[in-house]
């Protein structure tokens, strides 16, 4: 497994705001203490203009260089945009890693699957997922899906995919709950599967493996995950009850998909979360 961060990316915090640096420092400590799982550091890629352009106005890029706020969610941070681009770097640089047959995982932040086309919110300023599938797309590979199991609508990336030849999105996530869209399908290849707050974890995995059986429907050739561990029980932004080894049956379930796979961190911010990963990452892994 390979797990691509940088230390850079937790320059930036908020007082009190809980997208926070531990959620990676705590993380890659917990990696580098255990022996179970086998680990290949490595870094972001480069981005350039041109791929962010596919996702992003660039209105949008020129604003995340302005020092204010874009909403109560989302603070400017000065060298935001670097970091920004980082994480892209990452996502970019994990698609390469899967085509080229590596199991691979992004630990970095920002997150990005709220980034708009035009405009930052939810703790997200670039759109990482949907920038690597666009190259993913643009590089050659013929059907791509996202498979976004955040506990929180993936609004952005929906925005940015919707009607795109060659992609189908599918997000499991709570509904009502942040930010407040992903009630129904939309287009022609966005799919969403809305689960109460409070929903019974077997009646949760249901869902997803509802999901993840419709998005293979769609043959892919490539699944790209946003990855947010927010629907644990113990996660104090939503009401989702998923345990940690239901992170890891669906660490398994996409492994078991014949296709290459790559997943990038968006959510998770409960204490656990080091734990959460990692049995993520092993059922990615086959231990």
């Amino acid at each position: 497994m390979k797990i691509i961060t940088e230390e850079q990316c937790t320059s930036y915090h908020a007082p009190g705001h809980p997208e926070r640096p531990t959620r990676i420092t705590r993380t890659t400590a917990s990696f580098q203490k255990q022996v179970s799982l086998p680990i290949q550091w490595t870094v972001p890629g480069p981005c350039r203009d041109e791929q962010l352009f596919r996702a992003h106005t660039p209105h949008h890029l020129a604003r995340l260089t302005q020092p204010h706020d874009f909403d109560g969610d989302t603070p400017y941070h000065p060298g935001i945009a670097d970091r920004a681009r980082a994480s892209v770097g990452a996502a970019l640089e994990a698609l390469r890693l899967a085509r080229g047959g590596e199991a691979v995982f992004s630990l970095m932040r920002p997150p990005g699957h709220h980034a708009m086309p035009d405009h930052a919110m939810g703790f997200c300023y670039l759109n990482n997922v949907a920038i690597a599938v666009l190259e993913a797309l643009a590089t050659g590979v013929e059907q791509v899906a996202v498979f976004d199991f955040d506990v929180h609508h993936g609004n952005g990336t929906e925005a940015i995919l919707l009607n795109r030849k060659g992609v189908e999105f599918h997000s499991v996530h709570q509904s009502p709950c942040y930010p407040g869209t992903g009630l129904a399908d939309v287009g022609n290849n966005c799919f969403n599967y809305p689960v109460a707050p409070g929903t019974p974890r077997k009646d949760y995995r249901h869902v997803l493996e509802k999901a993840i059986a419709a998005m293979m429907s769609g043959k892919p050739c490539l699944v790209a995950v946003s990855a947010g561990f927010d629907a644990y029980t113990g996660d104090p932004l939503a009401q989702g009850t998923l345990e940690v080894e239901d992170f890891h049956w669906l660490g398994e379930r996409l492994r078991g998909l014949d296709v290459p796979v790559f997943s990038l961190l968006e959510g998770g911010y409960s204490t656990d979360l080091p734990d959460l990963i990692r049995a993520y990452l092993a059922g990615l892994s086959g231990l």
